[in-house]
């Protein structure tokens, strides 16, 4: 079977490539000017085809490329993980320079945190590129979807990960209770850690 994305199958390694080489020139620039990175990981995928042709499934869109790379925009996922709180709003607001790249959509899960304790800052950017998009447009548009998080609140949404798709779990109302615990003690844990680094600089 062809893939979901079509003729654009070849290209989205080089859009992502375009997004994510700045970021990581970004961070090379901080360690050389400051000392100290902005980020600890940058991870970066294409979505498979069995998921892409899930998700088109789930929304109730044709399996097309239009619907891939169109309507959905997260066939390319960036997650970039920091240490300090801080420097995911210092990237976030260097994103928003980049001249081939506009926010779609953003939001803050650190300051106004899901019910259930989940803490992120998620961002849809469409960058300009090119090549041909799916609506044949040259300079074409495509979509990537971007994930801040400290490394606490990764290590906490891997977790909370494996619960959702964890069949049978007996005890759940509890470990959904201690999730959320934990979750507001290590956002309490980053506070402490950002304001102790903030003290170290001043000092």
């Amino acid at each position: 079977m062809e893939s979901i994305y079509g003729k654009y199958n070849d290209i989205l390694p080089q859009v992502m490539e375009d997004i994510v080489e700045p970021i990581r020139r970004f961070n090379e620039d901080s360690e050389k000017s400051t000392g100290n990175t902005v980020y600890e990981h940058l991870i970066y995928r294409i979505k498979s085809d069995p998921s892409m042709r899930e998700k088109c499934r789930r929304k109730g869109l044709p399996e097309t490329a239009v619907s891939a790379l169109g309507e959905i925009h997260d066939a390319i996922g960036i997650r970039i993980v920091t240490g300090y709180v801080d420097d995911i709003y210092t990237i976030v607001s260097f994103l928003k320079t980049l001249p081939s790249c506009r926010v779609i959509r953003e939001k803050d899960y650190i300051r106004n945190s899901k019910p259930n304790g989940y803490r992120s800052y998620h961002m849809i950017l469409q960058t300009t590129v090119p090549f041909e998009d799916v609506y044949g447009d040259n300079p074409g548009h495509y979509y990537a979807e971007l994930q801040l998080r400290t490394i606490a609140m990764d290590s906490w949404a891997a977790l909370e990960h494996e619960l959702k798709y964890k069949q049978q779990i007996g005890n759940e109302k509890m470990i959904v209770s201690e999730l959320k615990r934990v979750a507001d003690e290590l956002a309490s844990c980053d506070v402490s850690m950002q304001t102790i680094r903030d003290l170290i600089r001043q000092g």
